[in-house]
């Protein structure tokens, strides 16, 4: 992450330390959705950084119906912000409303909070439209002492926007997320390394890539991250990715290449000579 300007990061501990006790308060008085939309209001301009007049729009109309916020910059949504009571959970419900919200307008992010919880969403234009969670802070939680919560931060404050730090933080997490982490380890190349090492470790086994694949799915890997639609998706992006790099790679060398096959499979190669195929 790009480092939080000086002034930046005084002025989210200012108001990180200023806003906690305001919405313990409020949560402990219960306060309706209308004041909960006031204490957000001032937070995004206070502690986010955006203009109250000019950036934060109120009760945006979206088919004939109201959002309670939106973030606008250079006359582009950039945000559409669904706020509940403080005192009120937040729900499935209420993650649909906000990212229908947001999917309407062709808003790539939308955000449900209750003003202690903020739970920020990446949309996925799809068929259907999906919704990724990114980021879920806890205002109550969080310390001003903390770097790690001031940069959490900093990713929705208005200097966090010009960098696109949320997008490259979402970026990030979807090349690391456990889908993706799924689909290399169950892709040829790593099968391939894998089949080397079983070998290196008992030159007399015969092993196929298909048997360490079951063996992975059966036995190591959780049914979730081998099954269903985001491992397909995780699929897609590492196939695209080793594409990539094949093109990539300059012209391969078919001695060089019969070479190494044999020196890393010296064993089966014999087998294969042998006693056939």
């Amino acid at each position: 992450m790009s480092a939080i300007p000086k002034k930046v990061a005084e002025r989210i501990t200012k108001n990180l330390k200023k806003f906690q006790p305001v919405l313990s308060s409020a949560k402990d008085r219960d306060v309706n959705e209308s004041d909960t939309v006031v204490i957000v209001t001032d937070m995004l301009a206070e502690l986010f950084g955006y203009d109250k007049y000019s950036e934060i729009t109120t009760e945006y109309v979206i088919r004939g119906t109201y959002c309670d916020l939106a973030i606008k910059v250079a006359n582009e949504i950039r945000f559409i912000i669904e706020v509940k009571a403080i005192g009120l959970g937040l729900k499935e419900a209420h993650v649909k409303q906000a990212v229908d919200y947001a999917a309407n307008k062709g808003v790539d992010w939308a955000i449900l909070t209750n003003g202690v919880t903020w739970q920020i969403y990446s949309i996925h234009f799809g068929k259907p439209i999906s919704q990724e969670l990114v980021l879920e802070i806890n205002f109550l939680e969080m310390s001003h002492r903390a770097s790690a919560d001031v940069e959490a931060l900093f990713l929705l404050a208005r200097e966090g926007l010009n960098k696109s730090l949320l997008a490259d933080y979402h970026t990030q997490l979807q090349a690391t997320n456990k889908y993706i982490m799924s689909a290399i380890i169950l892709s040829d190349p790593v099968l391939n390394k894998i089949r080397r090492e079983v070998r290196r470790m008992a030159p007399d086994v015969k092993v196929k890539n298909e048997d360490i694949k079951e063996s992975l799915i059966q036995d190591v890997l959780k049914r979730e991250v081998v099954v269903g639609e985001e491992v397909d998706e995780a699929r897609k992006k590492v196939k695209k990715s080793f594409r990539k790099k094949s093109i990539t790679t300059s012209k391969p060398n078919p001695k060089s290449d019969i070479k190494e096959v044999i020196e890393q499979d010296e064993g089966e190669v014999k087998n294969n000579v042998e006693n056939g195929p």
